[in-house]
């Protein structure tokens, strides 16, 4: 687990990159505290910054193969590297070290871009050839490690983080303004654009090639349900108790010790369950708040002293969360108003005091049906069964003209496509509108859902639910999810491992029906029998409870009030938004008449991002 940096062009100065590579990568020396490592050469310069895991000793980089045609920087884990190697070793390849990073130059001698399709991980990397002078980079199938590019004006930047881009000559920043709404709406941008125009995010699953100036991007795996209605609840019970301890173990590979994160939920749960049959005393590490009624340290505790499992905790206050905020804020190199990554940080910070290594429970409920929003889809599908489209549609029209009444917005909605009533896509805002009235000026006449259809129209084919479940994993999962899962724990420098989002997994997941992952009222239905078979009941069939946080209280308090109130007031928020409303917005929710904790949290922070990148460096 690392981070690396690089930059191309036609030609370049070798002194002058050598001074500019080191400075980008300091700026993510959080990734990788144990060692750097630069290559350069009049074309390319390749930066890396290494946590060491695996082969402790040899598995430095920028690493070479023996002829030195081939360099590669690389970030992640490859758990099927020793697999791999016996083959190539078969093949008449040599090692010189223990490291599955050695896998990739081997692997790309001898499969070039049939490489990334055969590797089971997570994973971003980039290959050198200075022979073809061709650069050659991929991304897991899930998009669990990040990659940016950058490619203006003959200058090619490709990295772990943004920030590392800042250092460069050649990079221009500029603010991506015209996806402002989407950000507020969404609390992320839903495609490969980001906040910072020009860059962009290397989509899970591809893999690019760089020559001469040119960039070419292609997709090297699809993430398709094949269902198999053969089997029984029983079978995919017993299929998902054997899967997952195989991909527990194979995630527990390492030359380090590996914790493990433990909420109150059935998913970091099963993890725990799983790493503690192998490692009896496995450190597990929670998280929870000093306001006993949001935390979800007891949950933990309790559980993880029921199956003999330490337990590390620790709190966070209202200073400790307000003050980490800004910090939180650099780190993710795009502003996310979250509020589950504060105390994610904070359960990072304390977890890397003790390990290097942690598992967690990312990417259960995406796979496995776990969001409640699925039960919803489920009743849409339903009435579209039984109702044609055409009675629906006429239904829609009436109820929407009708003053409110119950029902109203399942009869509105019903007459819609999925993609139209996405509930992603108005995740922070009720509307459009009502997200345009704090804005100083308008930006373009797209709606939120917009952004989903090309998503959606790739799997119409599927029932609702599942469609849902698609997108997420497209979107939600790779764009907030694991973004905060990867930069909350590289702030900490700690390797964060998701053994729910392994390919082996992901395979059996992508064959469940639909009625053995949700139903209308009950969620990730195989996964919690299969959990119950290990597991108390109590926590085998507890709620998502998803990091609750204190924030809707705090922000009543006069202290915390008037700090975002300050922000509210300030020039940056004067320059993209109607202050008056945002003060308005404030004020209502200080006085208890309406819920807009969600709203405030999406100005203050996008506030707090572009003071950090725009106005302190």
């Amino acid at each position: 687990m690392c981070g690396f940096i690089g930059f191309a062009s036609a030609k370049h100065e070798t002194e002058a990159a050598k001074n500019t590579i080191k400075k980008m990568a300091d700026l993510i020396a959080h990734r990788g505290p144990d060692g750097e490592g630069f290559y350069v050469d009049e074309q390319v310069a390749l930066g890396h910054r290494r946590l060491s895991i695996i082969d402790l000793e040899g598995g430095t980089q920028p690493m070479f193969n023996e002829d030195g045609r081939l360099v590669t920087v690389f970030n992640g884990e490859i758990y099927n590297f020793m697999e791999l190697r016996t083959q190539l070793e078969a093949a008449g390849h040599t090692f010189a070290t223990h490291s599955d990073t050695e896998v990739l130059l081997h692997g790309y001698e001898e499969w070039g871009k049939e490489l990334p399709a055969k590797l089971r991980g997570m994973f971003a990397f980039v290959i050198w050839d200075t022979q073809t002078k061709t650069l050659f980079g991929a991304r897991d199938i899930f998009g669990i490690k990040p990659y940016y590019y950058y490619n203006e004006n003959g200058h090619f930047l490709f990295g772990s983080e943004i920030k590392s881009f800042l250092p460069h000559p050649g990079f221009k920043k500029e603010l991506n303004e015209e996806r402002l709404p989407e950000y507020l709406s969404i609390e992320y941008i839903p495609n490969e654009e980001t906040m910072f125009k020009g860059v962009y995010k290397l989509p899970g699953a591809h893999m690019f090639t760089w020559q001469g100036g040119n960039m070419t991007i292609e997709r090297y795996y699809d993430i398709r349900y094949r269902i198999d209605e053969s089997k029984s609840l029983e079978d995919w019970e017993k299929a998902i108790t054997e899967t997952f301890a195989e991909s527990v173990r194979v995630h527990q590979i390492a030359d380090v010790e590996v914790g493990c994160f433990l909420s109150s939920g059935v998913d970091s749960s099963f993890v725990v369950n799983e790493v503690s049959k192998g490692t009896p005393h496995v450190k597990s590490f929670s998280v929870g708040y000093e306001e006993e009624k949001y935390s979800e340290l007891p949950y933990a505790q309790a559980f993880s002293k029921e199956i003999g499992v330490p337990s590390i905790a620790n709190k966070v206050n209202a200073d400790d969360f307000f003050e980490a905020n800004k910090t939180i804020q650099w780190y993710l190199d795009e502003p996310m108003p979250n509020p589950s990554e504060v105390p994610l940080y904070f359960l990072t910070k304390n977890a890397a005091k003790h390990v290097k290594v942690v598992l967690s429970g990312e990417g259960a409920d995406e796979l496995f049906g776990g969001y409640p929003l699925y039960c919803a889809a489920q009743h849409f599908a339903d009435y579209e069964k039984k109702v044609p489209a055409f009675m629906r549609k006429a239904a829609g029209s009436i109820a929407k003209a009708l003053p409110d009444f119950k029902g109203k917005n399942f009869l509105v909605r019903g007459a819609q496509e999925p993609w139209q009533r996405c509930m992603r896509a108005n995740y922070v805002f009720a509307t459009p509108a009502e997200r345009d009235k704090y804005l100083k000026k308008k930006y373009h006449t797209k709606t939120p859902e917009e952004f989903f259809k090309p998503y959606f129209d790739q799997v119409q084919n599927l029932d609702e639910p599942t469609q849902l479940q698609w997108v997420d994993i497209h979107t939600w999962m790779l764009y907030d999810i694991l973004l905060k899962a990867d930069r909350m724990s590289m702030a900490n420098s700690l390797e964060l491992r998701v053994p729910f989002l392994d390919r082996e997994v992901l395979e059996l997941a992508l064959q469940i029906p639909t009625r053995y992952r949700s139903s209308k009222d009950e969620t990730k239905i195989a996964l919690r029998r299969a959990a119950l078979k290990q597991l108390p009941e109590s926590v085998a069939k507890r709620k998502k409870l998803g990091f609750p946080v204190p924030l809707n209280d705090w922000l009543r308090q006069d202290k915390y009030y008037q700090m975002v109130r300050e922000k509210f007031q300030s020039e940056i928020a004067e320059q993209f938004f109607n202050v008056p409303e945002l003060l308005r917005l404030l004020d209502e929710h200080k006085n208890g008449k309406n819920g807009g904790m969600t709203q405030i949290w999406s100005f203050y922070s996008f506030i707090l991002w572009y003071e950090q990148f725009f106005i302190l460096h």
